[in-house]
């Protein structure tokens, strides 16, 4: 089993409650959380990611523990390797391209001198045509250029899984069509398993080898396509 997951968590604000109770299992390589905003879709993901802890139950990626709070297992986001891939894409905005990429590779990369591509780096700029743009910075790059460099940012590490929020929902409509062939392409080619976060109906068609749709913080459905 690719996917065992089981949480609970439940967020408190001052007028509203909101509980996240999901069970889910999945083999699937390509799998679409889908539903409205509000639904926990993020929430959930991040879960899987490590960025947030549930109050109980357990993440099993591949038959091994990520979480599990009976046992007290709690792996750090780094030690899971499920890369999540912000639906603004996060980029440091003090670091050019090169940087950007190779952040979770050297320490040293805060330093504004550091310019030189490791191997790494530069195979990762190969594949997503950034050689040209690779000492510029994020303000001077477009929407589907700052996506490229976050997903190689998240692909540089050799992760075990990326996990994606909204990834084309910055996008005007026909950067959304390519970026779209791209990422399909790349997954692929990578047979890295992925899951990915939308409200987009579009995107269910394009990655949805499993749809999970959520409402209320709960699965409503879980169909095979």
């Amino acid at each position: 089993m690719l996917w065992d997951v089981s949480v609970k968590k439940t967020y408190q604000s001052r007028h509203r409650q909101f509980e996240i109770n999901i069970r889910l299992q999945s083999d699937a390589k390509r799998l679409v959380l889908f539903g409205p905003s509000g639904a926990g879709k993020t929430q959930f993901l991040k879960m899987l990611s490590g960025l947030t802890t549930p109050e109980s139950g357990f993440i099993r990626f591949s038959s091994n523990d990520m979480y599990d709070h009976a046992s007290g297992i709690l792996k750090t986001p780094q030690q899971r390797r499920l890369v999540y891939v912000f639906q603004e894409y996060a980029l440091f905005p003090h670091l050019n391209v090169v940087q950007n990429i190779g952040f979770s590779l050297h320490k040293n990369w805060l330093n504004p001198g550091k310019n030189i591509p490791s191997p790494e780096v530069e195979n990762w700029l190969d594949k997503f045509d950034l050689k040209a743009l690779a000492y510029q910075y994020p303000h001077q790059l477009s929407g589907g250029q700052s996506q490229r460099v976050a997903l190689a940012r998240a692909l540089v590490m050799s992760p075990n899984a990326l996990l994606l929020d909204e990834p084309f929902s910055a996008l005007d409509e026909s950067l959304r069509h390519a970026l779209r062939d791209e990422l399909s392409d790349l997954q692929q080619q990578l047979a890295i398993p992925m899951v990915l976060i939308s409200h987009n109906p579009e995107d269910v068609l394009k990655f949805g080898d499993e749809i999970v749709t959520l409402a209320h913080g709960k699965i409503t459905s879980h169909q095979t396509n």
